[in-house]
């Protein structure tokens, strides 16, 4: 029986996907379940799974642009499993004869030619203690020249032969064409400003600190700054619900819940998960759906809806070293909060200078729908939350063990 495999819809309105890689051979033999492809929307990447055992025959080739609901390989269940065992032969091991020097080089028996070394490099080679095995070891050619051996010396030389004129063109990913075409978009019909501050992070770090081997006994994870992050903008974005706001036509909608996006450096691309409902979530709660959303995302299993809607986005340079940048809007949102490297830094601090962990943050906004008033005031809420973490709930005995659910 011959069944044949179909490109699925991604979600609406795409019509068509790129076939970015077969994870499989033609002939190959597949099971039930098992990946056999990627796919490529400007949406995701998502996988192609085979859906009976049998040898698969590929139709579409790698590269293609294909429709939705088009045949891209077939299996035949009909056929079976054949195991072959290659048995590899012992080989041989080869016994390396000794070069033998003479005057004019070094004679390389195995290849039965002769290296030769200029009278320049044998006074390089005087000068440095380098011996005749160790040049012929290190260099192939024929004959052996003053840069040769100072490269081994690491002294450096000028050589034409290390410099590459070489390009490479690939096609763009649907992905990464989309992106493109947002981004644009973004600059083009929007009204973008940036706000900035700086943050104190030392509370956050001593709450770490002190409770992160308890919280990663009883949850799993270890407490992240991402995770204190959402917690602070979800009680800001109910301070300022400007912020939490997106236009849509001549209307403008104005959120009573935060679904955070998370962005996340994926394989592909950069993917946005969202954390629905945020603002009702403990900081274990969020610390837990962040994971699970980005490994789902590196291992390419994030599905549209899990990046679907969202209503605020932050993103974290500074897990790549960024210290300052400006963060682009992630439309139809109108804001989103970039998180930057932790560096220690002199600052005024009780009328006296201290180095404390500093963190600069930026708030980029639509100022169609926020004013500048309320996004500085809303960068500013984020960052008394953040220095002082017990703002973010009701006074308790121990408002930490609270806020970290231990």
């Amino acid at each position: 029986m011959i069944i044949e495999i179909k490109v699925p819809s991604p979600g609406e309105s795409i019509t068509q996907v790129l076939l970015s890689r077969w994870l499989v051979k033609d002939g190959d033999f597949v099971e039930t379940d098992a990946e056999i492809a990627e796919i490529d929307s400007d949406k995701a990447t998502l996988s192609l799974s085979a859906e009976a055992d049998g040898v698969i025959k590929l139709i579409a080739a790698e590269g293609d642009t294909v429709d939705v609901g088009s045949i891209v390989c077939s299996i035949d269940t009909s056929s079976v499993k054949e195991k072959v065992i290659t048995e590899e032969k012992p080989k041989k091991e080869t016994v390396k004869t000794e070069k033998i020097a003479v005057k004019e080089g070094v004679k390389d028996i195995s290849t039965d030619s002769v290296v030769h070394i200029s009278p320049l490099a044998r006074k390089v080679m005087e000068e440095n203690n380098i011996t005749e095995k160790e040049v012929v070891d290190k260099f192939k050619s024929k004959r052996i020249t003053r840069n040769e051996i100072l490269e081994i010396t690491n002294k450096g030389y000028e050589s034409t032969e290390t410099i590459s004129r070489q390009a490479e063109k690939k096609k763009m990913t649907p992905l990464r064409l989309k992106l493109a075409e947002r981004l644009v978009a973004v600059k083009n019909e929007t009204a973008m400003l940036t706000t900035f501050n700086e943050i104190n992070m030392s509370k956050v770090m001593e709450i770490k600190k002190k409770y992160n081997d308890k919280f990663k006994l009883k949850y799993g994870v270890s407490v992240g700054f991402m995770s204190f992050f959402t917690k602070a903008v979800t009680e800001a974005l109910m301070l300022y619900p400007s912020v939490n706001s997106m236009i849509a036509g001549d209307e403008l909608i104005t959120f009573k819940y935060a679904d955070v996006g998370i962005a996340v450096s994926a394989p592909k691309g950069l993917v946005v998960p969202v954390i629905r409902n945020a603002e009702s979530m403990s900081i274990a709660e969020i610390e837990l759906k962040i994971k699970e959303l980005a490994t789902k995302a590196r291992d390419n299993k994030i599905t549209l809806d899990e990046m679907t809607g969202g209503t605020f986005t932050i993103t974290n340079g500074g897990v790549f070293g960024s210290m300052m940048s400006t963060p682009i809007l992630n439309p139809p949102q109108s804001a989103i909060l970039g998180m930057h490297n932790i560096i220690d830094r002199p600052i005024a601090l009780n009328g006296q200078v201290v180095i404390q962990p500093m963190m600069y943050v930026a708030l980029s906004y639509d100022h169609r729908v926020i004013d500048g008033r309320e996004s500085v005031s809303f960068l500013v809420k984020v960052k008394e939350l953040i220095e002082n973490p017990y703002q973010m709930l009701i006074h308790d005995i121990d408002p930490v063990k609270t806020l970290l659910g231990i």
